[in-house]
């Protein structure tokens, strides 16, 4: 995913951009007398005719390929693991069935 930032691609930065600069603008415009109130119906217009041009144009496909470069290293190290734990399942078992059984002490009267 090339040109991407947080996952999201360049176009929803455009329109953040965008409608950020719009609120602003009309934020500003609304403080002004006269006549220039009104252009924040024409700005607003204007910001949504943009953001419905720019949401026909798709998102080029990418394909994606996702190569595994650590195949036989990760089997390996599967490999050795699994005789690791084998081998300490076999002492485990080695120790606890030839684990001495002492005889209990007679009683004498």
């Amino acid at each position: 995913m090339a040109g991407t930032v947080l996952g999201v691609g360049a176009g929803v930065f455009i329109l953040a951009l965008l409608w950020v600069s719009v609120l602003l603008l009309c934020v500003l415009l609304s403080r002004a007398s006269t006549m220039a109130r009104f252009s924040v119906i024409f700005i607003l217009l204007g910001a949504l005719i943009i953001t419905s041009v720019l949401f026909e144009f798709p998102a080029p496909e990418v394909e994606v390929k996702i190569v595994d470069a650590f195949f036989i290293g990760r089997y390996v190290l599967l490999a050795f693991l699994s005789a690791v734990f084998l081998g300490g399942l076999f002492l485990v078992l080695n120790h606890h069935v030839l684990q001495p059984i002492y005889a209990k002490p007679l009683q004498s009267y």
